[in-house]
């Protein structure tokens, strides 16, 4: 599978949605990894760190998103990329559709598959994507007890 990493667009998000170890694992399997040129930077992987680990650089999220099959990304789609993603293409992202109509429509018309991180599940019904996001958000919402017990 051809697997991209776009640099994230929307505002204030800095991380990316693959670490070089990630790259690394993918490419030890047979797959191919694009990585948008200085995507890693926020989270501090340089081109280099991905390159090291099997990636290839590309130098546009246009670049990306064309060559890709497999898009993975943080947040959601942002109104730019709504253009980019492509018809069959999976995208592996956090996307919250029943709070912004304007993507679940335009993700729909894109005809790519959604496969969203807040909907994976064990066997047990648990959300093993969710849980760090939550332990995050309590320890933001009370920061004098932001030691776990």
């Amino acid at each position: 599978m051809i697997i991209g990493v776009p640099k994230e667009i929307k505002p204030s998000e800095n991380r990316v949605a693959l670490t070089p170890a990630g790259a690394f694992e993918m490419t030890k399997r047979g797959h191919e990894v694009y990585v948008q040129k200085t995507a890693g930077e926020g989270s501090g992987y340089s081109d280099n760190d991905f390159v090291k680990a099997g990636a290839k650089i590309l130098p546009t999220i246009e670049d990306i998103y064309k060559i890709a099959e497999m898009i993975i990304k943080v947040k959601e789609p942002i109104k730019a990329e709504y253009k980019l993603i492509q018809q069959d293409q999976l995208v592996f992202t956090y996307f919250h559709f029943a709070s912004h109509r304007p993507l679940t429509e335009a993700m729909i018309n894109s005809g790519a598959i959604c496969l969203a991180y807040e909907t994976v599940e064990l066997d047990d019904r648990s959300l093993p994507l969710l849980t760090p996001m939550s332990e995050v958000a309590g320890r933001m919402s009370c920061p004098t007890r932001s030691k776990v017990p």
